[in-house]
């Protein structure tokens, strides 16, 4: 197989009209993936990695416990942020049409090595990201059924019983993720687009049923009753993590470009369509809740979040029905999710950067599928669930660990690209597969990259910051205070150690690039 290691040196390949039209050899790569994507099952990648259910449902408690009514605000915020740096990714996926695209993306805009901690950081994130969206299970399952709750009796994830029985749930559904990941691509690309058909009607259907059950007017989102953070700003910073869960992962259509038809063309569209979608979808499903819930004082809101909700608000037939549809997305999401993390390893293994890249590297000839980044992901999620069955802290450790990863590695791309913008070294010109031109912020490229990656690094400080009263708020447990920075400081200590000390594997010469088609007209 032709590998390359990405280079800021070499200019950009050539690529002229027509699907599939050899444009990864160019890169230096073969084509193994199949490339049997169409346009929504693109947008798809990326909506069902952000899968609005998935995340909304996890995360609705926490944010309003600590931020009250007015956590609600941190949503369009965050929104507004994430699009402009899906907008600069969006750039980046029409002219690097390659899977693993943080760590392609980051190595071409500044060097290897930093491109290589870029991809490292994610993929771990990304794992990470795994282990929390399968944890999601605990919020939704017992709720339908008590018999559900296999581990004890208190469903509440926060507590001992809920922890252990969230860890169990999650691995069997890590169980079945992974086997759809390694049988075929047309099977996964499949149970991607049907999930995110059924939760996007679902979505739409309890947006609905919410606004129509309203108890109060929008005017409580300007609350900050019940909020355990003192004062607006308190509650908004950390409001916002639930909103910051919820948008990361539109970057997935781009890790999705080798399977992509026109991937240059499509993968732009839906990385920002995913993200639009989904802010869109989750605002209006936050702000439901908050008007529908029979309760704002009850505590309930603030333990059992929407599934409260819906079962109070709508009657248990409809509002259980409603959450059958989150426990699609939630497996749906877990596996959009693992799959992106598949991608990155397999892309990173195929430059031969990571341990057993020869292992990783191979594809299944017949189903186009890395099938062994496939059991090394599920096999390392489910090792991070373990942590739950030491304590419950471990459920938001987990959960604002994996943001922090997935911020700073997308802020390791904004970064290197606004350098290039500054010093004039980047340029969209180009034509995509059906000969227009390639998507481009045009004269908006530098002002957005900075705010980008101004939003980005605040918000990666904001999410790791230690609070006690957030990450260990029993006391006596300072590791799951400084969870996240920890984790954070070992993952960039093993990749430096494993730099430091790997064998340098040989790696052939690429095609030469020439310099890229100027844009039609």
């Amino acid at each position: 197989m032709t590998t390359t290691t990405p280079s800021d040196v070499r200019p950009d390949p050539p690529h002229s009209p027509g699907p599939d039209d050899g444009t990864l050899e160019t890169f230096g790569y073969r084509q193994e993936l199949h490339r049997s994507l169409g346009r929504y099952a693109s947008f798809a990648a990326g909506f069902s990695f952000i899968s609005v259910l998935t995340t909304v449902f996890q995360f609705f408690a926490f944010g309003y416990a600590f931020g009250g009514p007015v956590f609600f605000w941190a949503w369009p915020a965050v929104l507004a942020g994430q699009l402009l740096v899906a907008a600069c990714f969006a750039e980046l996926a029409a002219r690097y049409p390659i899977s693993g695209a943080i760590y392609q993306w980051s190595s071409r805009l500044s060097t290897p090595s930093f491109g290589w901690f870029a991809g490292w950081i994610m993929v771990i994130g990304q794992v990470v990201v795994v282990a929390a969206a399968a944890l999601a299970l605990q919020m939704v399952l017992p709720a339908i059924w008590s018999g559900f709750q296999l581990i004890g009796t208190d469903p509440a994830p926060t507590s001992p019983d809920g922890a252990a029985n969230a860890a169990l749930l999650g691995v069997i559904l890590l169980a079945l993720t992974t086997l759809v990941n390694v049988l075929d691509n047309r099977v996964m690309s499949l149970v991607n687009r049907v999930g995110v058909t059924a939760e996007i009607i679902g979505a739409v259907l309890i947006v609905v049923l919410l606004l129509t059950h309203s108890e109060r007017s929008p005017s409580i989102t300007f609350h900050t009753e019940g909020a355990a953070q003192e004062g607006l700003l308190g509650a908004l910073l950390v409001g916002s993590f639930a909103a910051a869960y919820v948008m990361i992962g539109f970057d997935s259509a781009g890790e999705m470009s080798e399977e992509t038809h026109h991937p240059r063309r499509t993968a732009p569209r839906t990385i920002l369509t995913a993200l639009g979608a989904a802010g869109l979808l989750g605002g209006l499903i936050v702000l439901g809740g908050l008007l529908a819930a029979p309760s704002l004082t009850d505590g309930r809101l603030g333990v059992d979040g929407l599934s409260y909700v819906l079962t109070s608000s709508l009657g248990d037939g409809v509002g259980k029905a409603l959450l059958a549809d989150v426990v699609v997305a939630i497996t749906v999401a877990t596996l959009a999710i693992q799959t992106a993390a598949c991608r990155m390893l397999f892309s990173m293994a195929r430059d031969g950067q990571l341990p057993f890249s020869g292992r990783l590297a191979r594809v299944n000839p017949r189903t186009g599928m890395p099938s062994a980044p496939a059991v090394v992901v599920g096999v390392l999620a489910a090792a991070l669930l373990l942590l739950n069955f030491a304590s419950p802290e471990a459920f938001l450790a987990i959960g604002t660990t994996c943001i922090v990863m997935l911020y700073l590695a997308y802020a390791m791309v904004t970064g290197p690209l606004l350098v290039r913008r500054l010093r004039g070294q980047f340029s969209s010109a180009g034509t995509d597969e059906t000969g227009a031109p390639l998507f481009s912020l045009g004269r908006w490229g530098i002002p957005v990259n900075a705010l980008a990656l101004l939003y980005g690094l605040f918000m990666t400080v904001n999410l790791a910051w230690p609070r006690a009263a957030v990450y260990d708020p029993a006391g006596g447990h300072w590791y799951f205070q400084w969870f996240t920075v920890l984790f954070l400081a070992v993952t960039v200590a093993a990749g430096l150690a494993y730099r430091a000390f790997r064998t340098r594997p040989t790696v052939p010469q690429a095609v030469p690039e020439a310099e890229p088609e100027p844009a039609a007209g």
